[in-house]
């Protein structure tokens, strides 16, 4: 069974599974099934805005589509969320790839 089939297997029995959610749009990305990816960030982010780790790939993804703003706004939303829950780590990369993208 494909890693996409079963990330899909797991999803159904578990539709409000943030880290599988994350998975799956990180194995769309890694397929280079970019819109599926950022739709399946977009819902995880609607659904959950608390799972700090998507913030960052979601971001980047977006910088590769040259949605340069909306990568920005991202960054900014999981800075706030990674502070609100003291993930300096996470705080601080996404400072980074801001300020790379600001600069």
């Amino acid at each position: 069974m494909s890693r996409l089939k079963q990330l899909l297997n797991f999803l159904s029995e578990d539709p409000k599974n943030s880290f599988v959610r994350f998975a799956l749009a990180k194995e769309y990305e890694g397929m280079g099934k970019k819109k599926d990816a950022l739709a399946a960030y977009e819902s995880l982010r609607s659904e959950d805005p608390a799972y700090v780790g998507l913030y960052y790939h979601y971001a980047k993804l977006l910088e590769t589509e040259e949605r340069i703003e909306e990568a920005i706004g991202i960054y900014k939303e999981g800075m706030a969320q990674a502070k609100s829950q003291g993930d300096q780590h996470a705080h601080g990369e996404m400072a980074t790839a801001l300020w790379e993208i600001e600069d």
